[in-house]
């Protein structure tokens, strides 16, 4: 259980943070970054449940999966794998946790037309914060495949990540009337 009694500690004035394994590290450390962008895609979900919850509440139950899964992710990323005893068993994340979001992926996507142009970010205001936190979700697993070739990381973690992005594309279409307001691109539409 997380108590937080005071919320401002000045240990992190000097410009670190502490990892769950109680290492310091610069706040823009490659770890704490990865971690980060997951929790910024944590808020973006947040602001698209603010439309999700009257628009469409059988995938804002899904969102609020997610979001609580997001921070399972986040002690993830924030906890290094190390030999020394942490005292406690770091939380990661699972295959259960990934085969989730396959499982909401395939029943979202069986109710959708299939593509044949590229979708635009946009249509309802749902839909293009669901765009958001796809694009947010793909910088935060490119930081982790970066840091992956310099330390280890979860595998899980990596595939939850993939998964995701490509779940909220799917909901983003699913948020656009299940794909028939979707805004597609014109190659060329400009010239």
């Amino acid at each position: 259980m997380v108590v937080l009694n005071k919320i401002y500690t000045k240990t992190g004035d000097d410009g670190t943070t502490a990892l769950g394994s109680g290492e310091r590290r610069p706040k823009y450390d490659l770890r704490v970054e990865a971690y980060g962008t997951v929790d910024e895609t944590n808020s973006i979900i947040g602001l698209a449940r603010l439309h999700s919850a009257t628009a469409l509440p059988e995938l804002d139950e899904t969102l609020a999966h997610i979001q609580n899964d997001l921070f399972d992710l986040g002690a993830d990323l924030a906890t290094p794998h190390t030999d020394k005893d942490l005292g406690y068993e770091p939380l990661r994340i699972t295959a259960k946790q990934v085969e989730y979001l396959e499982m909401i992926i395939d029943q979202l996507n069986s109710e959708l037309q299939p593509l044949r142009s590229f979708v635009l970010p946009g249509g309802t205001a749902l839909s293009a914060y669901l765009h958001q936190a796809r694009t947010v979700s793909r910088r935060a697993e490119r930081l982790v495949a970066e840091l992956r070739e310099k330390e280890q990381v979860n595998a899980e973690a990596m595939q939850y990540l993939n998964r995701l992005s490509d779940l909220m594309f799917v909901a983003a279409r699913f948020a656009n009337d299940r794909g028939e307001t979707d805004v597609l691109w014109v190659a060329g539409k400009n010239r």
